[in-house]
């Protein structure tokens, strides 16, 4: 038996109820303990459900009286995929489209700088409840921070011909991204009540949401709705694991998923329960449901939108982890060994096998552990980071480009953990079986969310030391210097300079944070050249 474990602080202080009108009606949230007001579960779009299923968000209908918005809402039809994910929400369900505001903003009057987040997940799991995502901490910035829930998996990437002929536009799938524009036209509408300024909205994300960043960029529909963007760990460009797909062949397998339930007509699909749909989609051989070039809310690739200089031209702040995928997805059970790594390499390059070893060199036993992690961490999701950073500097309209090198290991486990194994979303699992883990010689995928959105407080698994509470400051004070201007310079951190043509700076996010030239370009070279 799997026993999950996240915990997050508990709030005992009494809050207030506090209010805000926007176009729908009248919102009643809560005044934090700490002087923030928060609004949860606000919807923003109509439920998808019934007909709506596996259409665009429509605008959210209109209410009377005041509307509580003091208890998150249901997160998406979701699989237990990643299993220490730590949802705050009581339900799930279909009906989630809501999203979140936390505000410093005493009236409507302030225009303060705006955060929109998008979480990870793999776009088949997450939800904007999630405790490290939480807008406290950046509300205390001066910021209205706000996250959003949005349709996944079978969901919210399903394609279907019968869809695309309903739609208006010939086209189908991306519901998730679509719920993502229809959350961003809703702050454009209505973030003025909660005194954030429409005409500076930063959207962020990692992972999924990274990716998501970097969608919102390539479609032409997002455009003016956004004005600073910022990506951790993953874009659309040149991603090797899950890269979008045609609308031929997203119709074609969205056929084969419906023929297996027994259902080839819109109206039968949309009779099937939610639950069923969400079981059959997890079965092994069914396609994992991806991005796709719909015509419409993507006209061309994300890549292809980027190589034309057609993306929305903003400043961009983005980066990745020093471990963002073990050894273990190169050479599986076998030990990190020169000999072991050489093998894996020349099964896995053919005859480019020679210039991997080069460009990911092993002289020992030691050092293979790092070149077999850094090739893993590259193939996963470095590479397609890498990416969009050096593409938006070359066609993103002189807008400036910031790159960062996220490498603080997380410290060790509570001693009241026991033996447990790290989950992605920054918990932890026990299965009964699993030995004490070690700590990670880098930074592992998703380590750094807490960090950058102020949030380690809210993580009772690890034992959070100064040093990764002084990590933690420069990082989110980064961020929320880029928020309010699009530059991450300010007082009390290090100086940083955006990509100027060939010359590429990094910022080195750790203990010792500090800027350095670019290393190992060859390495993305290479990758590039095996498209």
């Amino acid at each position: 038996m799997v026993l999950l474990v996240a915990a997050s602080l508990p709030v005992l202080a009494q809050k207030s109820a506090t209010t805000a009108k926007t176009a729908s009606g009248v919102l009643e949230g809560v005044v934090e303990p700490s002087g923030i007001r928060s609004f949860k579960g606000v919807p923003f779009a109509q439920p998808p459900v019934g007909e709506l299923r596996w259409k665009e968000p429509q605008p959210v209908k209109a209410w009377t009286g005041v509307r509580k918005a003091d208890e998150f809402g249901a997160k998406p039809m979701q699989l237990n995929v990643f299993g220490d994910m730590n949802s705050r929400s009581k339900s799930m369900g279909e009906d989630c489209l809501y999203l979140n505001v936390w505000t410093p903003a005493k009236s409507g009057k302030e225009k303060l700088p705006v955060l929109v987040y998008f979480y990870g997940g793999g776009w088949v799991a997450g939800d904007g409840s999630e405790p490290r995502y939480d807008g406290e901490s950046m509300a205390q910035k001066g910021i209205v921070a706000v996250t959003v829930n949005y349709r996944l998996g079978v969901f919210g990437y399903m394609s279907h011909p019968e869809f695309s002929k309903e739609s208006g536009h010939n086209a189908s799938g991306n519901y998730g991204y679509l719920d993502q524009r229809e959350a961003l036209r809703w702050v454009k509408q209505n973030i003025a009540a909660f005194g954030g300024d429409p005409n500076q909205v930063t959207i962020a994300g990692e992972s999924a949401g990274s990716c998501s960043v970097s969608a919102q960029m390539a479609s032409p529909l997002s455009k003016g709705l956004f004005h600073r963007a910022i990506g951790e760990s993953g874009s659309l460009l040149a991603m090797p694991m899950l890269p979008p797909v045609s609308l031929a062949d997203a119709e074609k397998a969205g056929v084969r998923f419906g023929e297996s339930l027994g259902a080839t007509t819109l109206a039968q699909l949309r009779a099937l329960p939610a639950d069923q749909l969400l079981k059959a989609s997890g079965k092994p051989g069914v396609m994992q449901w991806t991005p796709v070039v719909d015509g419409y809310f993507f006209p061309k690739s994300p890549l292809a939108a980027f190589e034309a200089g057609e993306q929305v031209k903003v400043p961009l702040l983005v980066g990745w982890n020093s471990q963002e995928m073990g050894y273990q997805f190169l050479l599986g059970k076998e030990q990190p060994t020169v000999a072991a790594y050489t093998q894996a390499v020349e099964k896995r390059f053919g005859d480019r096998a020679a210039e991997v070893l080069k460009l990911y060199a092993a002289t020992d036993d030691q050092s293979a552990e790092q070149a077999a992690t850094d090739l893993a961490s590259d193939g996963f999701l470095s590479y397609c980071t890498w990416k969009w950073a050096d593409l938006h500097s070359k066609t993103g309209g002189s807008q400036p480009v910031y790159r960062y090198y996220y490498s603080r290991p997380r410290p060790a486990m509570r001693p009241e953990m026991g033996n447990a194994s790290a989950g992605l979303a920054g918990g932890v699992v026990r299965d009964g079986a699993a030995k004490k883990a070690d700590i990670p010689k880098g930074a592992v995928h998703s380590a750094e969310i807490e960090y950058a959105m102020g949030n380690l407080a809210t993580n009772q698994v690890y034992d959070w030391t100064p040093d990764d509470y002084k990590v933690s400051k420069v990082m989110q004070e980064f961020f929320a210097n880029f928020i309010k201007t699009g530059n991450p310079n300010g007082a009390g951190v290090p100086a940083w300079t955006p990509i100027k043509g060939n010359t590429v700076s990094v910022m080195h996010i750790d203990v010792n944070t500090r800027q350095e030239p670019e290393q190992n370009r060859g390495r993305y070279l290479f990758w590039d050249s095996k498209k």
